[in-house]
């Protein structure tokens, strides 16, 4: 029987050898799918006081069968890596749908579906092990920014809130069988740390460490988070976790986030992870990029040694990993740097000091 151990062991090793492929948009499939309102509550919380449509993890409880097809169409389409569908299962995020309650199952039963899926393909070609990440998705809330103009100094959440929220998420993610935890979607710092902090409380209580992926967002053409720091600022920020990766995702398309990409690729000694959104939104809010046109501009990240992972985000389907898995086979990864030590410190703007 493998292992997690031995799991893990798999990944560091496809990751030395090849660009690994992460999948693409959970929330686009479902949409796609056209849910009504009364699929999304089932038969266990059919007298839910609430609407509950648009929460989207808890279709790994009531509509599992929904969540296991799509990931198994994008490993299909030659993903290596699924993302679980819990990118809002913290205690945090639920509490827009009173359901803070089942925050850790659906991190857990969310993880078992994606376990599922990847072992069942697994088993289908050895020599092309696929494995689960863990989706720690930011919450609705921010640390360091204000939510009300008139009161720079209001914040509506704690640090030690967001540590607590993300613990449960993690611990979750683990019982359920993930082989890394990926911290996405980063657009406040402080949330990440907060999430980093209590991935290490997790690992700690549990004597297990996972593989950790940690994915900011530039959130417009300014090339800076939304909490204002430029990438190479980010990577100073999180980058005493020693991830397995650093890397952006969301908000942009791939043309638009090459010039962030490519600067975390020379910041960064650890492996660098891209995965962008087809195209910037059209004036519907959809995504008009093809997949034919997107897997182009990965495939040149790829032939420039960018990157050591790549996938997509908001508007991607199989048909864009499909093309992005074919476009970057046979293209060696991104050789992560030995790069001199120096004091690496950061605010907005990254500071160095040579030794």
């Amino acid at each position: 029987m493998t292992t997690g151990d031995d799991r893990i062991a798999a990944l560091k090793a496809a990751a030395e050898t090849r660009i690994l492929v992460l999948d693409g948009a959970m929330g686009t499939m479902i949409q796609d799918r056209g849910l009504s309102e009364a699929d999304y509550p089932g038969e266990r919380f059919a007298d839910w006081p609430s609407d509950l449509k648009g929460n989207n993890d808890l279709l790994s409880l009531t509509a599992p069968g929904v969540i296991r097809d799509i990931h198994d169409a994008f490993l299909d389409a030659g993903a290596d890596i699924v993302e679980t569908n819990t990118f809002n299962a913290t205690t945090i995020s639920q509490a827009d749908y009173g359901m803070e309650a089942v925050a850790r199952e659906i991190n857990v039963e969310g993880t078992r579906i994606a376990r599922e899926a990847a072992d069942a393909w697994t088993a289908k070609n050895p020599d092309k092990p696929r494995f689960v990440a863990g989706a720690i998705g930011p919450t609705n809330r921010t640390a360091s920014i204000s939510p009300d103009v008139n009161d720079p100094g209001l914040r509506n959440v704690t640090f030690d809130d967001l540590r607590e929220a993300y613990g449960e998420a993690a611990d979750g993610l683990i019982e359920g069988g993930a082989d890394l935890l990926l911290v996405e979607t980063i657009f406040d710092t402080l949330n990440a740390k907060a999430a980093l902090f209590a991935i290490d409380e997790v690992f700690e209580a549990r004597g297990v460490v996972l593989p950790v992926m940690i994915s900011g967002t530039i959130t417009d053409l300014s090339g800076r988070t939304l909490s204002g720091q430029t990438p190479e600022a980010f990577w100073n920020s999180v980058r005493h976790a020693k991830p397995f990766s650093i890397g952006f995702n969301c908000a942009l398309g791939a043309e638009q986030l090459r010039p962030y990409v490519a600067e975390l690729a020379r910041a960064a000694d650890v492996r660098v992870s891209a995965y962008p959104n087809a195209g910037l939104p059209n004036e519907f809010g959809g995504y008009d990029q093809t997949p034919e046109e997107m897997g182009r501009h990965i495939r040149e990240w790829a032939s420039s040694g960018l990157v050591n992972i790549v996938g997509g985000c908001c508007g991607t389907t199989p048909a864009h990993i499909r093309d992005i898995a074919d476009l970057v086979a046979g293209l060696p990864p991104r050789p992560v740097p030995t790069l001199p030590r120096e004091l690496r410190l950061s605010g907005l703007e990254p500071f160095k000091l040579a030794s």
